[in-house]
């Protein structure tokens, strides 16, 4: 069998080669445009195992490996480097460290979703970005209004209020900068609702988001995101480390029996964070247990809090959800039933 540690980037990469059955160790740095990898790769024979950190960008290497049958482990990169020693950093000593990492059975190796998985988060990413630009075309817009006298906020999205913002009185280069602006956002409301058809076509497919989208607060997108960016739920031994991988917890720096904590520490999918402090305003309206909580909070501290602590809370109950196939059921009828499963009442 052979045994690669693979330190990658996007021209190029270096590789440490051990040869199991002789104890060989080689070394190779194979440019990626010239086709060096791909014959490399393609003219080695027998078991072959290839580890490298996660990054970005080697999704045709990924599948390049797929192809030809080799099996490809990939790992946290943070803990890769947490268990080099050395404080000297090349990369050839990447590459054998990843080697070493290999051959010790000490390689953090990360869960990597299907090829399927990958290309509909594709679709979520699009979404979102769409999403984005959306808005910040909106700003532009209310500002041209603001310049104008005219605040009218949401209203300003209405019928009437896309007429009023038509006509404003505006000359040269900020009429036509209105005008381009309408423009760019009609056609992003038209990609936007045609990827939301394509995003409620996919939840709907998929068991584990229907049983998502019982919660209140969680739509397609949302549950959708959820199940793509967990996987199995089974990787997680409970909730607290589901909202740690996602990076609703907060940064702390303890020591001396001293606690120092900071702002959530961001770690995890910014997407998913972003959606599901979404979904928590909206789950805090109709659920009676989350409604108390954020109020509790928001009035004790400040409304930001109270909405991320809803997002974890939130992202918790879900994987309970998913973990124990139990649909959502509201806390007082829970209550009332005696009910303790976690996907109802543990935030």
């Amino acid at each position: 069998m052979k045994i690669i540690g693979c330190d990658f980037h996007p021209s190029y990469q270096q590789i440490a080669l051990l040869e199991r059955d002789t104890g060989e160790v080689l070394e190779f740095r194979l440019e990626h445009e010239k086709g060096e990898a791909r014959r490399f790769y393609e003219q080695l024979q027998g078991p072959v195992r290839v580890g490298m950190e996660a990054v970005g960008n080697s999704q045709w290497f990924e599948q390049l490996l797929a192809s030809l049958g080799h099996e490809l482990w990939i790992g946290d990169a943070g803990e890769i480097r947490r268990l080099e020693v050395r404080r000297q950093k090349t990369d050839r000593r990447d590459a054998q460290h990843i080697l070493d990492l290999l051959v010790d059975g000490r390689f953090p190796r990360l869960w990597v979703p299907s090829v399927e998985m990958r290309d509909v988060r594709q679709l979520l990413r699009h979404r979102q970005k769409l999403v984005e630009w959306r808005t910040q075309v909106k700003n532009q817009l209310q500002h041209l209004a603001l310049n104008q006298g005219v605040q009218r906020k949401r209203k300003l999205w209405s019928k009437e209020g896309r007429a009023v913002l038509e006509q404003l009185p505006l000359q040269g280069w900020t009429a036509r900068r209105r005008a381009e602006l309408l423009g760019m956002l009609d056609r992003l409301e038209e990609q936007i609702r045609e990827l939301d058809s394509a995003v409620r076509t996919e939840a709907e497919q998929r068991p584990e988001v229907r049983l998502l989208m019982t919660h209140p607060g969680v739509g397609p997108v949302v549950g959708l995101a959820y199940a793509l960016t967990i996987g199995p739920p089974g990787r997680f031994s409970r909730g607290k480390k589901v909202a740690s991988y996602l990076g609703l917890i907060p940064r702390e720096n303890s020591s001396g029996g001293r606690q120092r904590l900071g702002a959530i520490s961001k770690q995890g999918n910014t997407m998913m964070r972003t959606l599901l402090v979404e979904a928590a305003q909206n789950a805090a309206r109709f659920d009676e247990q989350l409604r108390r909580d954020y109020r509790r909070l928001a009035a004790r501290k400040h409304k930001a809090l109270a909405k991320v602590m809803v997002a974890r809370k939130l992202a918790v109950r879900l994987y309970w959800m998913l973990r124990e196939q139990r649909p959502y059921v509201p806390s007082s009828v829970a209550r009332m039933q005696g009910g303790s499963s976690h996907s109802v009442v543990e935030g």
